[in-house]
């Protein structure tokens, strides 16, 4: 009898089921307290000036003025748009930014579509054309659509990744959770605003009739709140100032700040060049750099016009969605998985390819 038999019958078991690891998306590391300490602290930043303002909105508004109807006007302007920043800021902190997941037709079970273990390890799942080797990510081994980045600080990829932030719960802004994000911000400055005018209004008038001020502390928490809110209006404002340029040229925060994104998408270049594919920024020279960069001032890949940009992040498919993005920001249409390209971007980019191939023989 021999020592080893092999059965090569239609009924020998099937190809065992790719490892679990394959396709579960990654554990994000576990946060410690030490994360949640901006978070209590904007929370602080946001409710401490509150005493004082309802101090000076009694004070003044009603024991000096005697206006009811500004009293009430202002509390309700300014405790709408704390309410409407809270909402928004619990959106970004509960809310996922985009989580990554299969494409249609991959299954996680075994069949046609299910690979063998020694086949996982050697290299990614081939799914034709919804994914390209620029699309996969080797570090948490999971689906790489267009946009989407992977945060080293979050340890996953993120649809439409626009930045880490400490102050959200150590969490990232994404496709899901980015018009959150930009209501947040835009209440936080009307906000901001609204308390710095007012204040320095009823100070101003408390300098001019100081012997009908009913109290020398009044004055002080209206200069404490003219100081704070401008403070806030400036930094804050100058944040949700840039993010409307953001979303006006179609652009995240990486993609901004990142010119050399756009070597992701230029055509192949001749092999001479000895460079990757697609190059690598440390690849290039100084000239090609400098061609990168200069084609990135010019060229937005995403922007299609700022009332269709605008409409992609904010824009809503069912009846009376506008009432949610008043409410809390909500979430950014479509799937965050693909996006429609500036109609010149094909153009500039063969371009660029054609000049990053020449530059250092002109030269």
């Amino acid at each position: 009898m021999p020592l080893l038999s092999f059965d090569f019958s239609a009924s020998a078991s099937p190809r065992p089921d790719p490892p679990s690891w394959m396709w579960d998306e990654p554990d994000e590391p576990p946060k410690r307290w030490v994360h949640y300490l901006p978070l209590c602290s904007l929370i602080v930043l946001m409710l401490a000036p509150h005493p004082s303002w309802l101090l000076v909105l009694v004070n003044h508004h009603l024991r000096t003025l005697h206006s009811p109807s500004s009293f009430f006007v202002h509390l309700l302007v300014s405790y709408t748009l704390t309410f409407l920043a809270f909402s928004s800021l619990i959106v970004c902190v509960t809310r996922d930014p985009g989580p990554i997941s299969l494409p249609k037709g991959i299954t996680e079970q075994g069949g046609e579509d299910a690979c063998g273990d020694d086949e996982a390890l050697m290299a990614a799942p081939d799914f034709g054309d919804t994914l390209t080797p620029l699309k996969w990510c080797r570090k948490c081994w999971a689906p790489k659509p267009e946009r989407t980045h992977h945060c080293n600080l979050c340890r996953r990829c993120v649809f439409k990744m626009d930045h880490h932030c400490p102050w959200l719960g150590s969490k990232c802004v994404g496709h899901r959770t980015y018009p959150a994000f930009f209501h947040f911000i835009s209440c936080i400055t009307l906000l901001s605003t609204y308390i710095c005018i007012v204040s320095a209004r009823a100070f101003w008038w408390s300098l001019d009739n100081a012997t009908l001020v009913l109290d020398d502390a009044t004055p002080v928490h209206e200069l404490l709140l003219t100081a704070a809110g401008l403070v806030f209006a400036i930094v804050v404002g100058s944040f949700t100032i840039y993010h409307m340029y953001l979303i006006s040229t179609n652009q995240t925060t990486l993609e901004s700040l990142s010119p050399f994104l756009l070597l992701r998408y230029i055509p192949p270049l001749p092999v001479s060049l000895h460079l990757s594919d697609p190059p690598m920024e440390h690849e290039l020279s100084y000239n090609q750099r400098c061609l990168v960069r200069d084609t990135h001032r010019s060229l937005k890949l995403y922007d299609v016009g700022w009332r269709k940009n605008w409409t992609q992040v904010f824009g809503w498919n069912k009846p009376r969605g506008w009432v949610w993005r008043i409410l809390y920001g909500g979430a950014s249409k479509g799937d965050g998985r693909s996006f429609p390209h500036n109609p010149r971007a094909e153009d500039m980019l063969s371009r660029l390819a054609e000049r990053l191939a020449a530059v250092d023989k002109d030269a």
